[in-house]
């Protein structure tokens, strides 16, 4: 009951978050930018992410047997591991869109263009979703003779993989393989554009000046920290001698970070807030609305 409590509220803030900061992006015209375009992608990956899992992991919270079924379960591993490599691959395009926008400001609106970004963003759900299409094909491919308990709290593609009797050595090959596609490669796509955001900013002569261009990308920073933090920190770390424990550490990584993300961008972007306090006054849907007179 605690942990249904804790994660309904934590999920709760996540849609709301999110579904803000895309309600946001469409009424606000000072937020029709590339920038707000990756964001508003960024918000919907988090909420279908979570979705695909917790509305089911808050049931079984008050079950006394969890189950799903087999095409729940193939479905939710699908989702889950797609949302994610999309979110890698689209937080370094945010990054380099943010390099463009420092780096190159002159040439800025016509290097991302709105012909870009869209691309840009279909770049990071096609590689995302075909990714887990090639991974959830062979995984239920294999043949599954032993129990069927998945030690987890959804249907994980590693908790998954356990269940197999067949030789799973091909699977464990192309997830290390997409892991370094998906995940390193964006990882150093974004050190690399910061580098270059950093070099650039340090050269801006005042300090206002170099306030104002961290200030453009401080939230996305943050974002890619938590992110990753989570990840390595999942994957690279001793193995405990609990499996709680990485139960629990997964549970932050695929319901707590995605709550943070709309947080962050409304404490550390000043559009945001601003977009925020417009909604809160009613200016922005009296605008929205004033746009569509009713003609007697």
């Amino acid at each position: 009951m605690v942990l249904f409590v804790l994660c309904l509220g934590i999920y709760s803030v996540n849609v709301l978050g999110n579904a803000l900061l895309i309600g946001l992006n469409k009424l606000d015209p000072r937020l029709h930018t590339p920038m707000y375009f990756f964001l508003s992608n960024l918000a919907l990956i988090d909420i279908c992410g979570t979705s695909s899992f917790v509305p089911l992991m808050l049931v079984n919270f008050l079950e006394t047997q969890s189950t799903i079924s087999f095409p729940g379960c193939a479905l939710q591993m699908y989702l889950t591991l797609a949302l994610g490599s999309t979110e890698c691959v689209l937080l370094a395009m945010m990054a380099c869109d943010r390099y463009v926008a420092i780096c190159q400001p002159l040439r800025y609106s016509e290097l991302m263009s709105w012909h870009t970004s869209m691309w840009m963003a279909a770049l990071s759900w096609g590689a995302g979703f075909a990714n887990s299409l090639l991974h959830s094909s062979l995984t239920w491919s294999l043949p599954f003779c032993s129990h069927n308990i998945i030690n987890h709290f959804f249907c994980e593609i590693l908790a998954v993989l356990k269940l197999a009797c067949g030789d799973i050595s091909l699977n464990a090959l192309l997830l290390m393989v997409a892991s370094a596609v998906l995940t390193l490669a964006p990882l150093l796509l974004i050190f690399l554009s910061y580098v270059f955001i950093l070099t650039a900013i340090l050269r801006v002569p005042s300090a206002a000046g170099r306030h104002k261009a961290f200030s453009t990308c401080s939230a996305h920073l943050t974002v890619v920290v938590i992110f990753y933090g989570t990840i390595f920190f999942m994957y690279f770390k001793p193995k405990p001698k609990d499996l709680n424990l990485d139960k629990l550490i997964a549970l932050f990584y695929g319901v707590v970070t995605p709550s943070l993300n709309p947080i962050i961008y409304s404490l550390r972007n000043a559009e945001v807030k601003a977009a925020s306090i417009a909604l809160l006054r009613g200016d922005l849907l009296s605008r929205k609305m004033s746009r569509f007179p009713v003609v007697p």
